[in-house]
């Protein structure tokens, strides 16, 4: 399988795996989910787990992989307030968890680029 047919496997299984985190250690992401969201951040987390876990399903399955490619470019963009929190708080923490804080901001660029290249071109075909 060439490189790029397997770029939107790839991004499901990141998305899987960081939906997994959300319900195996909660905590973590607790603590980086804006306060200006109405109810409790554990819901928050909880939410965007599965939203995660969705949204990798939906890539895995060519038929629902345009829909669930575009549905993770506004996703990638939405929680990007969550890193700016994190960053923000953890501003005052050690060099190697302030560059972990700061590093996810610019992560979020690639990350919206992929997942806009793979609904373009949900085959994965160069």
């Amino acid at each position: 399988m060439p490189r790029s047919a397997r770029s939107p496997l790839l991004l499901a299984g990141l998305l899987a795996t960081a939906g997994a985190a959300h319900f195996a250690a909660p905590r973590v992401f607790d603590a980086i989910v804006p306060r200006a969201l109405p109810g409790a951040p554990r819901t928050w987390t909880y939410a965007s787990g599965a939203a995660e876990l969705a949204l990798a399903a939906g890539l895995a399955l060519p038929r629902t992989r345009p829909l669930a490619a575009r549905a993770a470019t506004a996703f990638f963009v939405g929680v990007f307030p969550a890193n700016v929190k994190m960053a923000a708080d953890w501003r005052h923490r050690p060099a190697p968890q302030k560059a972990v804080a700061y590093g996810r901001l610019p992560l979020q660029i690639p990350l919206v680029l992929w997942a806009r290249g793979v609904a373009r071109n949900p085959r994965g075909q160069a």
